[in-house]
């Protein structure tokens, strides 16, 4: 029988799947666990940020080999069992965790898995099934981390409050399994069924370089380093942010909520991005989303005003994310399609890689120093070099900007960027 669903369903997949990604579960779930791991397990604040770190890492250095495996084999064949071995890990974290060793290891075993559950599948899929509307549709896509983002620590805390944290664990795993499993099988790539010599066949033809060429070129290097930069930043404060306020006399309860306010800034931060991003030259987007979450760590440290949680939260949730959509559409603006998966895995472990050290920095402050503020002075003159970099981008290498329709660009051109 022949297919003839619309590829919006592909978004529809990809928004549920992205809900219970790595970000929401492993990620920005963290802070909600800080505080009651750290009496559990007798162990200090920046030692707990070990396990994150650890954790992020391993998706880091795991996701460019799961971009290799999902362009020779395709997607359903990686996600699937991924999610399945990803949700595992995560409720193995409740189940197992007896000690500060034990909880840093299950972290880095959880890390490995969720390779297979970052954006890499869901942005492939999208940017495979989209051109014309490729931004929209990322945009829309990447927003599920933003649905994540508010309703899973939320459904994290109210679980641990009634049960503990180890619970709470268990039915993260439980609800990753439940939404993303049959997201990614009935939606994301139920039409994924294309054989291996064909797929490859397919994407050789795709414009675009290898991923041999890519590490070799000025963009890559640049997009890179950007990320890294914007992921330090925002993955450091978010994670941070629900002890930080506890410490300036709120309520968990009440701190958890900010945390929910900067994931429906990401979604609607996400949308309006995916709009733009289709209209305007996306170098200019990149750098107003880099911007708002500068002025929301300013906000962090220029009052201790409980007033100012939220305003600074979505300022900083308006900019979480970006990375993601962003990291797909310029990655096929001035890298191509031909190796994303690969490419792609580069780039988000480079972006997995600020986003372990982000709340490690932020933890090892606090230790160290009982203040948050000398890393976030870091991790705002790291915003300000990542607005310089995108301002060196560049017109698009594949594809014609949107002040330049029809531009072509020579090979050779492509190569001296």
């Amino acid at each position: 029988m022949k297919n003839v669903r619309s590829p919006w369903w592909i978004v529809v997949g990809s928004v549920l799947g992205l809900v219970v990604g790595n970000g929401p579960v492993m990620q920005f779930s963290f802070g909600v666990f800080v505080m009651p791991v750290s009496q559990a397990l007798h162990a200090e604040r920046g030692t707990l940020s070990a396990a994150l770190m650890v954790g992020l890492l391993m998706t880091g250095v795991a996701t460019p080999l799961a971009g290799r495996l999902v362009d020779r084999f395709g997607i359903r064949a990686v996600a699937l069992p991924a999610i399945t071995l990803f949700a595992l890990a995560m409720a193995g974290i409740g189940l197992f965790a007896d000690a500060t060793w034990a909880f840093v290891a299950l972290y880095g075993l959880a890390g490995i898995v969720a390779a297979g559950q970052t954006p890499l599948t869901y942005c492939k899929a999208v940017s495979s099934a989209f051109d014309a509307r490729r931004g929209l549709a990322l945009g829309i896509s990447i927003a599920g981390v933003g649905l994540g983002t508010a309703l899973v620590p939320l459904f994290a805390q109210r679980v641990l409050a009634e049960f503990g944290w180890r619970a709470a664990y268990v039915g993260l795993g439980a609800l990753t399994l439940v939404i993303a499993l049959p997201a990614m099988a009935f939606l994301v790539a139920r039409r994924d069924a294309t054989a291996g010599t064909a797929r490859a066949n397919a994407a050789a033809s795709l414009p675009g370089l290898t991923a041999a060429q890519a590490v070799r070129s000025q963009a890559f290097w640049k997009l890179a380093l950007s990320f890294f930069l914007v992921a330090l930043a925002a993955s450091g404060t978010i994670a941070h942010i629900v002890p930080m306020m506890v410490d300036r006399g709120m309520e968990a309860r009440s701190a958890t909520a900010a945390l929910s306010a900067a994931g429906i800034a990401l979604i609607g931060g996400r949308l309006l991005a995916g709009y733009l991003l289709d209209r305007v030259f996306a170098p200019f987007i990149a750098v107003v989303f880099f911007a708002l979450p500068l002025v929301g760590i300013g906000m962090l440290l220029g009052s201790s005003a409980t007033a100012l949680t939220v305003p600074a939260a979505v300022l900083v949730g308006l900019g979480l994310g970006a990375e993601v959509d962003l990291i797909a559409f310029l990655q096929s603006r001035y890298l191509g399609l031909r190796a994303f998966g690969e490419i792609y895995g580069y780039l988000f472990a480079v972006f997995m890689l600020g986003s372990a050290m982000g709340p490690f920095l932020m933890g090892m402050s606090y230790q160290h120093l009982h203040d948050y503020a000398p890393a976030m002075w870091l991790l705002m003159a790291g915003l300000l070099v990542a607005i310089f970099l995108m301002f060196r981008l560049g017109s698009y290498l594949f594809g014609a900007a949107p002040r330049a329709r029809g531009q072509v660009t020579s090979p050779d051109a492509r190569a001296a960027h």
